[in-house]
């Protein structure tokens, strides 16, 4: 427990702190409308919420099985999603990609796998040379980054207006997003919202148009929603 504490202490927090007094206000009452969006109640602090976080992604019998039984059936899974993506012309090889929330990195060699060598993930835990460490809500990199950034862990963010800000930010004009979320029934215990519909999402993307909505069947997840960030009008 005293190695997770400090682990959370060594979360950039103090970056976070800056970016949220920084960012856009939640969008409306919808981020804690039972028929949108709810935050999860129950986190003292965000340390408190860093440190339930580091309890699953530290677990070392999870990450035993991330990296071994799991992992060729994941990345098989993967695969299937991003040549899917390819095909419908939202991801490239040539796309500087990045992966939300990638644990150990099974998305990130899927993307590898398929042709886009240009590939990275970021977790609160790094797994070298696939995932570097870093916050959702305040990702480490600079504006206007990527042009492809890919997320199954839109659940786990406590503060979902500054999960989809920071991708806002760091995605280039023109590039896609593609969440993977469950509509259809409730995460797991370590998620921090529940979604109920697509429409929050819309509201959260302010800078980005809706470009579809499909079905998937992917760890749990059941909805692929996609966003193409759009050119600012001056």
């Amino acid at each position: 427990m005293f190695f997770l504490a400090f682990l959370a202490t060594q979360s950039p927090h103090h970056r976070l702190k800056t970016a949220l007094q920084n960012t856009r206000n939640p969008p409306s009452n919808d981020n804690t409308d039972g028929a949108g969006l709810r935050i999860r109640p129950g986190y003292s602090s965000y340390n408190a919420y860093i440190e339930r976080q580091l309890n699953k992604t530290l677990n070392h019998k999870l990450r035993k099985i991330w990296t071994t039984r799991d992992w060729d059936r994941k990345v098989r899974v993967f695969v299937h999603f991003f040549r899917s993506l390819k095909q419908r012309n939202l991801l490239f090889n040539d796309s500087k990609a990045l992966s939300i929330g990638a644990r150990v990195g099974q998305e990130v060699a899927a993307m590898k796998l398929v042709g886009v060598s240009d590939s990275v993930g970021i977790d609160l835990v790094p797994y070298p040379p696939l995932v570097v460490k870093g916050d959702f809500h305040a990702q480490p990199f600079e504006n206007q980054t990527f042009d492809f950034e890919f997320s199954n862990v839109f659940d786990h963010a406590l503060y979902p207006w500054k999960f989809v800000g920071e991708i806002e930010r760091t995605l280039k004009t023109g590039g896609f997003c593609v969440l993977h979320v469950a509509l259809l029934r409730r995460a797991d215990k370590y998620s921090a919202n529940d979604l109920y519909s697509v429409k929050p999402l819309v509201e959260l993307f302010r800078e980005s148009e809706l470009v579809e909505v499909r079905k998937v069947d992917g760890f749990g997840l059941d909805t692929e929603v996609v966003f193409r960030k759009k050119k600012k009008n001056f």
